[in-house]
C-alpha cells in the first residue's frame, strides 16, 4: 500500500494531489524549482526538496534528479499530475524499474498513447471513429500537400507527439501547407524531441468533448460521462464544463461506450480520457487520449461525487472499483473558468507580481489556486494561475453563479483574463450552448500588438 508519494509537478495540481493525500493519510513530498521556493504547494507538503533552477529542463523535467530525490526520500510512489513527464512513458518505465509505483497506466500503453499516429491505428481496431486521416508520418512537405489534395483542404497538420497545441496548424493550400510543413516539424522535434508530422482533415464546426475513464487493474472500466471543452484560444481550453449542452442521451452512450471499449482493448488502467470531436450531426471522431489526469477534472467530480485523484491511489494500491456503471448519474451541472496571467486582449503571457488575489468563497464555488496574494508570476511556465469550478442544480444557474463569482474576483498586480472570462460567461451564444471550437476566434479576436 502506498504510504508516501513524491509529487512530480507544481502548481495548483500538485496542491490538488496533497489534498487528496491528507485525506487518504498519505505522506506527501513535494519537490520545487528555484523560482517557486515561495508557492502554496511547496508548504502544504509534508516535504520539501530543491530540484533545481527555474528552467524546466533543469527542474520538472529531470528525471534523473526527481528519482534521486524520491530514493533519498525513501518514497513507495510518483504521482506526475499533468503536464511536465506526466506522459512521458521513459520516466513511468524508469519508475517501474526501481521499484516506483507511477500513478497512471503502465509505460507500455503511455508509450502507444503517446504517438498520434499510434494511438489512431490503436483505436481503429478497437472500432473508435476516426478522423480521415494518414496512417503513418509523412516524410517530406510535398508528399503532404499530394495527401491533402486527395482528401481535400481544410486540414489539420499535426504532430505526432506531445501537445497543448505544439506543432498544430489549420492549413487551407498548398501553398500554407508548404510553408508550415517544417516550421511545424521543426518545433515539434524542439518540443518533443519527435519532429513526425501527420494530417488529418479538418472536422467544421467541430464540438470538443472527452470522456473521463476510470480503470483497474481487475479488468473493471468505467465512464464518468462527459466534459464540453470547445472553447478554446490557441488549442488550448478556457472553459470547460459537465455535462454537455450539446449532445443527446443516445450520442452520450454511445461515446461512453466506445471510450470503455477503447479502454479494455488497450489494457488500460487508472484515470484516463479519450478526447472527440463531435461535428454538428452529433458523429463523433477520436482525437487523442491523455493517459493521466486532466487540467479540467473538477467538473467531473462536481457532478458525479468522485474523487478522482483519491481513485488514482486505490487502483494503483490494487483495489478494485467499489461502483459500476449503473451506479453512477450525472448531477447538477459544473462550470470551470481557467484563470491565465495573460492580456484578455492579445492572449499573451503577463507575468509579474500579483499584490491582490481575491475570489469569492461560498457554497458551490471551488477555487483550484496556484497563487495567492503577494506573489510572483514568473514567465517559466504555462500562464493559467488558477481554475474557477462552480456547480449549479441547472447550467442556467452555474453560469449565473460563474458570473457573479467572475465579477467579484480581484486580481491586482498582473494583466489576466478574468475580464474574457466574463465576457464569454455574459456571452448569448455560451447560454445557449452554440460553442464549437471556433467560438473565441469568432467572437473575441485577440488584438495584434
Amino acid at each position: 500500500m502506498i504510504s508516501k508519494v513524491l509529487i512530480a509537478n507544481r502548481g495548483e495540481i500538485a496542491a490538488r494531489v496533497i489534498r487528496t493525500c491528507k485525506k487518504m493519510g498519505i505522506h506527501t513530498v513535494a519537490v520545487y524549482s528555484e523560482a517557486d521556493a515561495s508557492a502554496p504547494f511547496v508548504n502544504m507538503a509534508d516535504e520539501s526538496y530543491l530540484l533545481g533552477p527555474a528552467r524546466v529542463n533543469e527542474s520538472y523535467l529531470n528525471v534523473d534528479k526527481i528519482l534521486s530525490i524520491a530514493n533519498e526520500a525513501g518514497v513507495d510512489a510518483i504521482h506526475p499530475g499533468y503536464g511536465f513527464l506526466s506522459e512521458n512513458a521513459s520516466f513511468a518505465e524508469k519508475c517501474e524499474a526501481v521499484g516506483l509505483t507511477f500513478i497512471g497506466p503502465t509505460s507500455k500503453v503511455m508509450d502507444k498513447m503517446g504517438s498520434k499516429i499510434e494511438a489512431r491505428k490503436a483505436m481503429k481496431l478497437a472500432n473508435v471513429p476516426i478522423v480521415p486521416g494518414t496512417e503513418e508520418a509523412i516524410p517530406t512537405a510535398e508528399e503532404a500537400v499530394e495527401f491533402a489534395n486527395q482528401i481535400g483542404y481544410p486540414i489539420m497538420l499535426k504532430a505526432s507527439a506531445g501537445g497543448g497545441g505544439i506543432g498544430m496548424q489549420v492549413v487551407t493550400n498548398d501553398d500554407e501547407l508548404l510553408k508550415a510543413f517544417q516550421n511545424n516539424a521543426k518545433r515539434a522535434e524542439t518540443f518533443f524531441g519527435d519532429g513526425a508530422i501527420f494530417l488529418e482533415k479538418k472536422i467544421d464546426d467541430a464540438r470538443h468533448i472527452e470522456i473521463q475513464l476510470l480503470a483497474d487493474t481487475h479488468g473493471n472500466v468505467v465512464h464518468l460521462f462527459e466534459r464540453e471543452c470547445s472553447i478554446q484560444r490557441r488549442n488550448q481550453k478556457v472553459i470547460e464544463e459537465a455535462p454537455s449542452p450539446f449532445i443527446s442521451e443516445t450520442t452520450r452512450t454511445k461515446m461512453g461506450n466506445a471510450a470503455v471499449s477503447a479502454a479494455l482493448a488497450l489494457g488500460y488502467t487508472n484515470a484516463g480520457t479519450i478526447e472527440f470531436l463531435v461535428d454538428k450531426n452529433e458523429n463523433f471522431y477520436f482525437l487523442e487520449m491523455n493517459t493521466r489526469i486532466q487540467v479540467e477534472h473538477p467538473v467531473t467530480e462536481e457532478i458525479t461525487g468522485i474523487d478522482i485523484v483519491e481513485e488514482q491511489f486505490n487502483i494503483a494500491n490494487g483495489k478494485e472499483l467499489t461502483f459500476n456503471q449503473e451506479d453512477l448519474t450525472i448531477n447538477g451541472h459544473a462550470i470551470e473558468a481557467r484563470i491565465y496571467a495573460e492580456d484578455p486582449k492579445t492572449f499573451f503571457p503577463s507575468p509579474g507580481h500579483i499584490t491582490t488575489f481575491e475570489v469569492p468563497s461560498g457554497q458551490n464555488i471551488r477555487l483550484e489556486s496556484a497563487v495567492t496574494s503577494n506573489f510572483q508570476v514568473t514567465p517559466f511556465y504555462d500562464p493559467m494561475i488558477s481554475k474557477l469550478i462552480v456547480k449549479g442544480s441547472s447550467r442556467e444557474a452555474a453560469i449565473e453563479l460563474l458570473i457573479e463569482t467572475l465579477t467579484s474576483t480581484k486580481v491586482e498586480g498582473i494583466k489576466t483574463n478574468v475580464p474574457l472570462l466574463l465576457e464569454i460567461a455574459t456571452h448569448p451564444e455560451f447560454a445557449s450552448g452554440n460553442t464549437t471550437t471556433k467560438f473565441i476566434e469568432e467572437h473575441f479576436k485577440p488584438v495584434k500588438k
